[in-house]
């Protein structure tokens, strides 16, 4: 008699060989190119087809990834690992998106699927998120610290030494961000090392300022609304979000 391997709590084993040559998706463009201004709003629109193609799945994920982040991130010392872990739950969100493109539909446990698809390298971009929010925190509590000795006082948040503080610290987060955005897909399905997954990530983005500055405005307008009631819009923006993602990485990464 054979093993019935049907447990549903287990992770998907995803299908994540290369696209260099799928006709449906286009040639793959390892450095990615550059798009309009247009494709920033494009990519949340995508994001929201996808959402509205699963919402009550989407909404579970949404639900349970907040539960476990926020769980994680009351236990000291522990709650880095929420740096560390988020591009691996990014990794199983995009597997998820993937599913739906290749029409066999999200499903609940894609949200794992990152811990057994190039778990060692979506980990490693969490690591060198993890160390580099640590030295932001570094920089920015020292720039405080300084500014409080110079005034010969506590720290005054609006003191010119905590704004020039935040500003740099902001300085140091943008590129971060840009690094990170689209470094998961590229771990995942390309098998990116996670170095050359964050460089790419940055240089595309970099590349792409316009598109992503419109993406940026875009969200924050949503985020707005999404505030209201209750913050309850935030079950439909997270999910959207983290689907544009993957729009975003299929747009700059693949010709048409």
């Amino acid at each position: 008699m054979g093993i019935d391997d049907s447990n549903p709590f287990k992770a998907p084993v995803a299908r994540v060989h290369d696209h260099h040559n799928a006709s449906s998706f286009g040639n793959f463009v390892p450095e990615g190119r550059r798009v309009t201004a247009g494709h920033g709003y494009q990519w949340l629109l995508r994001g929201w087809e996808m959402f509205r193609s699963a919402p009550g799945t989407w909404v579970g994920i949404t639900i349970v990834l907040i539960v476990v982040m926020m769980a994680i991130g009351m236990i000291p010392v522990i709650n880095l690992a929420v740096n560390l872990l988020g591009p691996v739950f990014i990794g199983g969100i995009v597997i998820g998106c993937r599913a739906i493109e290749d029409g066999e539909g999200l499903r609940f446990v894609h949200l794992f699927a990152g811990f057994s698809s190039k778990p060692g390298g979506l980990l490693l971009v969490g690591l060198l998120y993890l160390v580099a929010v640590l030295l932001a925190a570094a920089v920015f509590g020292i720039m405080v610290a300084v500014g409080a000795v110079g005034s010969g006082g506590a720290p005054n948040p609006f003191s010119g030494s905590f704004i020039v503080a935040v500003i740099v610290v902001a300085a140091i987060f943008l590129p971060l961000a840009m690094a990170v955005w689209l470094a998961p897909p590229l771990v995942v399905f390309h098998d990116f090392s996670a170095f050359q997954a964050l460089q790419t990530s940055f240089m595309v983005a970099l590349r792409n300022a316009v598109p992503f500055l419109v993406y940026g405005l875009v969200f924050l307008l949503a985020a707005i609304v999404a505030c209201l009631p209750l913050f309850l819009g935030w079950l439909v923006l997270v999910p959207v979000l983290y689907a544009s993602l993957y729009a975003c990485y299929r747009d700059v990464f693949f010709e048409p």
